[in-house]
């Protein structure tokens, strides 16, 4: 049945000192005693967004932490069309990674964390493109299912449905989305297929919650008329952990590395505003349950159970929580005993965690190796530890997914610990470890979920796991930990990862994008890695008739689990240009392995694995290059420099201290990578080497940056202003204004052709404003806007040029967009001619 997500309240402190999502908890009085009161309140809210970093993190820590409310936010994206500042992932990568920030971050505000599959295909312009890429029907029934699953009491929307075209088209269609699900939710004939699963659901009323940046400026925002708006006052203080919400809410918004959202705390009065869209209107128009039974009277015979819970409030002792466990236990046997299977499931997991909290109970089980393959058996050790003089026993372990039971019958002493070894037998249909979204093949704007049940659920399915009955006061109790993997760091000290389950064999062709330009033959590395000891196998590349590969299989030994190797096979293109996909194989005992292991592990985030179909885009391009040598200084994370390699140049990448006019007389062209003067303060000093650089002959190619938070306001030696000017149809219509341009022209002739197959987005943060000295080269705007000529721009400059692209060559280049490759190659080309062309430009 329902797979639902609790998490404890107030557990933010535990957050922070856990650097690893995995680590287990282990919360104070203070935190246990907030843990209760939250246990007493049957109220819920969800608030709907779009992205990662879209939510109100003030909002939420409030409603979960001063209300005690039960918050939930749904994004309907993992974000996976946005930059990334920490590392050179994008696309689903970076949608990982924003899916486990956004869990670390509802791990410090309180909040439960939800998704829809609508795929983040990237800047939107308006709700129409949204809602036709991302399939209405299926993100609207994902809604739905969402809030028939959460039943929440009120709904509110970061985003107002009314005003298409001022924002991006995600955050509208989720407004809009949200909107039109307000009588959908109750009606069983629409989407009936989840029935079997949730029941119909009537949301009691419905919100946006504005701010001062739907009114264009904090004044405008004050002196609005807000006399029907909903006011709660969040700027509270909670003197318990010293701690303010806008504090917590700063910890919380803060986890969104990728997206550069550090946030400082602030302190004080502050007030969030609610505008009713939908629903009943409350009597008392600041209480946002107004009419909303949330107690335990809105449950049959639950009333009982909340007057137990208040006599546990009032009589908790800070100094001794365990005094509370034999109320606990009468109330956990009361809540078994209800009918309301949705607060009986929600309570009765929170209940279980309070008991064990107070009780200083200690679960584990811990795997020996970090990685397991399908059918094999683990070793465990499994520990339990009561660190109360409440008496307890525990009765049995049984294994997940196998349900093998191991009898103990063993007495939990106070501080007295138990460790036993014991093995599970994994069977040999257990799921790889990966994002469960990821498995089957996605299309630009849905990702594929099959199991209806599944849809929703933010993280990763893990199936292995221990559960643990432990007899309390007479009650016996289960408590379910998942398996994970622990090692001592010598700087870190404890360290924790989960149990993966692998393949027995991975492989990866190291180059992602393979280019064949002027030589028709290339070794290509081919890595195979072992899931598990003494693999014996053949490796083979896959390409169609019209390469040729040599040898057809190369034949492998891995003595012991984690093992890799690295084998070459010697491929040649065929004579005519040609774009495929080369696939890797390993074969053992008559069985493909095809998958390509990626580990993402950032110290914010909890360690992933992804597993992609091994793969490379092969292509016998057309391409003249000109230049030898490039320097690269990166910015936010990028793959560029990867693809220079691939077009045949030698690529340094070059730190800000090691900007010299001695080091860079060795370079042909200077290249910055995205949004490098946001990012890297110490260029606000190095502009004058490279401006000089560039007047000595040589060519500095700049790539996008943001408007706002540059490091210099001179990233130009000309005038030059940035602008949120995009084009964010990748299929928009190119019109060449400077079509003579030794750019457009040399070595490579550069057509319409060459802009076919972009992916995601032509380019952003096109200049609006810049010198005469600069010739505007291209020229092409989305649907219904006026043309954008900032995509490229040339100026020379003493005697070399000064280039400035908005185009999205981090996406194309990874992606082997053929056209990027030619127009890159003109752009390091270039030079300056011993009399400069009488250019033609339209206007």
């Amino acid at each position: 049945m329902l797979k639902i997500a609790t998490q404890s309240f107030f557990i933010f402190l535990i957050g922070l000192l856990s650097s690893f999502a995995q680590q287990p908890q282990k919360p104070s009085s203070v935190e246990i005693y907030n843990q209760i009161k939250k246990l007493n309140f049957l109220g819920s809210v969800l608030y709907v967004a779009a992205h990662p970093d879209d939510e109100n993190t003030r909002l939420i820590s409030y409603l979960s932490n001063e209300m005690n409310a039960r918050t939930g936010y749904l994004s309907l994206t993992r974000g996976d069309g946005g930059q990334n500042l920490i590392g050179p992932q994008l696309r689903e990568l970076l949608g990982v990674i924003r899916t486990q920030e956004l869990i670390e971050a509802r791990k410090i505000d309180g909040g439960e964390q939800f998704f829809s599959r609508a795929n983040d295909f990237g800047f939107s312009k308006n709700p129409d493109e949204t809602l036709e890429i991302w399939d209405k029907d299926k993100v609207l029934a994902d809604l739905i299912w969402t809030i028939r699953k959460f039943q929440p009491d009120v709904i509110i929307n970061r985003f107002d449905h009314r005003s298409p075209g001022t924002t991006h088209g995600h955050h509208t269609s989720s407004a809009m989305l949200s909107v039109e699900s307000f009588n959908l939710t109750n009606d069983p004939k629409k989407y009936p297929e989840q029935l079997q699963y949730v029941k119909p659901w009537q949301v009691k009323r419905q919100f946006f919650n504005p701010s001062w940046w739907f009114y264009g400026s904090q004044e405008k925002f004050d002196a609005a008329n807000k006399s029907k708006f909903t006011k709660l006052e969040t700027g509270v203080y909670y003197n318990r952990i010293g701690k303010s919400n806008q504090e917590i809410a700063a910890l919380s918004r803060s986890r969104h590395q990728s997206q550069g959202f550090g946030s400082t705390g602030a302190r004080g009065n502050e007030t969030e505003y609610l505008e009713q869209i939908n629903g009943e209107d409350p009597k008392e128009r600041d209480n946002l349950f107004d009419g909303i039974d949330t107690t335990w009277n809105r449950i049959k015979n639950g009333k009982a159970v909340g007057e137990l819970i208040s006599k546990i409030i009032d009589k908790y002792d800070f100094n001794n929580p365990s005094a509370s466990i034999p109320d606990l236990i009468k109330a956990y046997g009361m809540m078994l005993s209800l009918e309301d299977e949705h607060w009986k499931t929600l309570k009765l997991a929170a209940i279980k965690n309070i008991i064990a909290t107070s009780a200083g109970l200690y679960l584990e089980a811990v795997v020996q190796e970090q990685e397991a393959t399908q059918g094999s058996v683990i070793n465990l050790t499994v520990e339990a530890i009561n660190r109360s003089t409440v008496g307890m026993e525990l009765v049995s372990i049984m294994s997940l997914p196998d349900h093998k039971i191991i009898p103990q019958n063993s007495s939990l002493h106070n501080n007295k610990d138990l460790k036993f070894k014991t093995q599970i037998q994994l069977p040999a249909t257990l799921e790889y470890t990966q994002p469960y979204w990821l498995k089957d093949k996605a299309s630009v704007g849905m990702y594929t979920v099959l199991n209806q049940e599944n849809i929703g659920i933010p993280d990763i399915i893990r199936e292995v796991k221990v559960v643990f009955n432990v007899k309390i006061n007479g009650t016996e109790i289960p408590f379910e930990r998942t398996v994970v993997y622990k090692y001592n760091d010598d700087v870190k000290g404890e360290m924790y990862n989960f149990l993966d389950i692998v393949p027995e064999v991975t492989t990866s062709i190291l180059e992602k994008v393979l280019i064949f330009n002027g030589v028709k033959t290339k070794m290509i590395p081919v890595k195979v890695r072992g899931g598990k000891d003494n693999i014996k196998g053949n490796l083979q590349l896959e390409l169609p008739k019209s390469w040729m590969i040599s040898p057809k299989q190369i034949p492998f030994t891995l003595d012991k689990k984690g093992t890799e190797q690295i084998f070459y096979f010697e491929v040649s293109a065929p004579s005519q240009p040609e774009e495929t996909t080369a696939k890797a194989v390993a074969i053992v005992d008559g069985k493909r392995f095809d998958k390509d292991q990626t580990i993402i592990n950032y110290s914010h985030i909890t360690k992933q694995m992804v597993l992609k179909p091994a793969e490379s885009k092969s292509i016998k391009l057309d391409l003249k290059t000109n230049g030898e040598k490039i320097a690269y200084i990166m910015g936010a994370g990028d793959e560029v420099p990867e693809s220079l390699a691939q077009m045949g140049y030698k690529v340094t990448i070059l730190k800000p201290e090691e900007i010299t006019p001695e080091k860079l007389d060795a370079f042909d062209a200077v290249m910055t990578g995205v949004r490098t003067y946001n990012t890297v303060n110490a260029l606000s000093n190095k502009q004058n080497i490279l401006f000089d650089f560039v007047k000595r002959g040589k060519n500095m190619i700049v790539q996008y940056n943001t408007p706002n938070g540059l490091v210099t306001d001179k990233i130009a030696p000309f005038p030059l202003k940035i602008s949120a000017d995009r084009v964010t149809d990748e299929n928009a219509k190119i019109t060449f204004l400077a079509p003579n341009h030794p750019i457009l022209n040399t070595p490579n002739t550069i057509t319409e052709k060459d802009f076919q197959g972009w992916t995601q987005e032509q380019g952003l943060y096109y200049p609006n404003e810049y010198d005469a000295a600069f010739t505007p080269i291209l020229s092409s705007h989305d649907k219904g806007e006026s043309a954008k000529k900032g995509a490229l721009l040339v100026a020379p400059y003493g005697k070399g040029y000064y280039i400035y692209t908005g185009l999205s060559f981090f996406r194309e280049l990874p992606e082997g967009v053929s056209g990027a490759f030619r127009l890159l190659s003109n752009m390091i080309s270039l030079k300056q001619p011993v009399e400069a062309p009488k250019l033609e430009i339209k206007q």
